[in-house]
């Protein structure tokens, strides 16, 4: 008998199952408030060079329009726009005359000295209006991004390590805890060099409350269930994509939106504590008395009175035996490539993630070059994100995992191919192949994540899993790069 009869003699599926599906979804759902918080903390609002006749009132002469001043003070750039990162050494009054308009060199220009004037007309601040991240500097963008990737890389190696040596339930408590702290402290950063730091530590606890989140809700629930909870959890996730649009729409500042997906982390860690920890964990590591406590607990929360009778130390120690043997063997990820049949799903799962997670970031982690309203933006690929997700239990009753799979990539793949034959100037129709494309890859993800765990053998579910968390990471990174 394995863990699984276990749980059917705590009951199953009952209201603890439902409660803690609900606990684990609060953090849940904040998650993607903190992965795509730099959208628009960290936007690039339009920008210009400051200039004395422009910017300092008491030297405007008063007989110009702003518009004129404009033209003599900053240099047209490639889009015939004013340019954001050169200005005129000194002011160039024939370009007042149609005919004299190109009369200018570029020896004529300099970089911003002085700095530079923003419009303030969607955020009142950013992180590149408060350090300046733009011209010479705006590779510290996405560098900033890519350290808050490397955090969540990082962490997904540790926490996974920690949480199989000092339980689960203590290492999802101090991973909010540390969320919160950090992503507060971040708010505060005096400087770009502290503020990545503060967002490595923030993103190094994120990756552990996804990781052991995950884990929790997969132990206690039936393989019969499982499919459903996952895919609730990915329903989360596509909410928390439409919540922080309107989030961000309400704070506009910078300081207050990191605030706001930070705070409610510190609640978050208190919450967790009423979870019990793992059984299953217990049992393998050794700990049947106290795995005893928590089945019984769980069993009383479903209302399974027969459960005081029926779950003995004998009956845990019998029932787990071969699943701790088994458990308790050292995998590596080499295992997944040793067996010829293994090795084949293990590469074709990694080479269908690269191509599913690429093209999936690469929309929701840069929506500015989708267009200018990225609020709407950001709040349509989270309902398209939520109805593909929610979709897939219905496909799942009447198509096989590899044809769901195979033909949302495919749909997904020909709306990416087709946004890019797509003038620029057809605004309206690119956004709807981005949020069709992004539908398609909700649906592609979620069975990903369902598929993954029923293809290979319990001992090495976990590598597999891990392997393509750890991947989806690089690919974050390198999407910004």
């Amino acid at each position: 008998m394995a863990f699984e009869e276990l749980l059917e003699r705590a009951g199953g599926v009952g209201l603890f199952q439902a409660l803690q599906v609900a606990t684990l979804l609060l953090p849940a759902i904040y998650t993607p408030f903190q992965m795509l918080l730099e959208n628009f903390s960290a936007a690039v609002p339009d920008h210009r060079c400051w200039t004395q006749v422009l910017d300092n009132g008491s030297a405007t002469p008063a007989n110009f329009t702003q518009e004129a001043l404009l033209v003599v003070s900053i240099p047209l750039g490639p889009n015939q726009q004013p340019h954001p990162c050169r200005r005129f050494r000194q002011l160039q009054w024939q370009l007042l005359d149609p005919v004299m308009a190109t009369n200018w060199s570029e020896a004529a220009t300099e970089q911003c000295v002085d700095g530079w004037v923003y419009d303030h007309s969607a955020f009142t601040a950013t992180i590149v209006t408060k350090w300046d991240l733009v011209c010479d500097s705006q590779g510290l963008k996405p560098m900033g991004q890519s350290i808050y990737m490397a955090g969540i890389l990082m962490g997904s190696f540790i926490w996974g390590l920690l949480s199989s040596r000092l339980g689960r339930k203590p290492m999802l408590s101090w991973c909010c805890l540390q969320v919160a702290v950090a992503g507060t402290s971040t708010t505060f950063a005096p400087n770009f060099l502290i503020y990545c730091g503060l967002r490595f530590l923030s993103a190094f606890g994120l990756a552990g409350i996804i990781l052991v989140s995950s884990t929790m809700m997969a132990e206690w629930t039936t393989t019969q269930r499982r499919a459903v909870t996952m895919t609730i959890l990915g329903c989360t996730h596509s909410m928390g994509q439409m919540v922080v649009a309107g989030l961000a729409f309400t704070l506009r500042d910078w300081q207050d939106l990191q605030l706001a997906v930070s705070v409610p982390f510190l609640a978050f860690s208190l919450v967790s504590w009423w979870l019990p920890e793992s059984a299953r964990w217990l049992l393998i590591t050794g700990r049947p008395n106290r795995a005893l406590q928590e089945l019984k607990k769980v069993a009383r929360i479903n209302g399974h009175k027969e459960a005081k009778k029926t779950l003995t130390i004998q009956v845990l120690m019998s029932s787990m035996e071969e699943e701790a043997v088994s458990a308790r063997a050292h995998h590596s990820v080499l295992d997944l490539f040793r067996i010829p049949a293994l090795r084949k799903t293990t590469c074709t799962m990694l080479m269908v993630n690269f191509s599913a997670q690429m093209s999936y970031y690469g929309l929701v982690l840069d929506l500015q070059s989708l267009g200018r309203d990225i609020f709407l933006l950001q709040a349509l690929f989270g309902a398209i994100d939520f109805l593909g997700r929610a979709t897939t239990l219905l496909l799942f009753r009447y198509f096989g995992r590899r044809v769901i799979l195979a033909g949302s990539l495919a749909l997904a793949g020909s709306c990416i191919l087709a946004n890019g034959l797509v003038p620029q100037d057809l605004q309206s129709l690119r956004v709807a192949l981005a949020v069709l494309g992004k539908g398609c890859f909700g649906i592609s993800l979620t069975c990903l994540t369902i598929y993954r765990t029923e293809l290979f053998p319990t001992p090495l579910r976990r590598s597999a899993t891990a392997r393509g968390h750890q991947q989806e990471v690089v690919i974050m990174e390198s999407t910004w790069f």
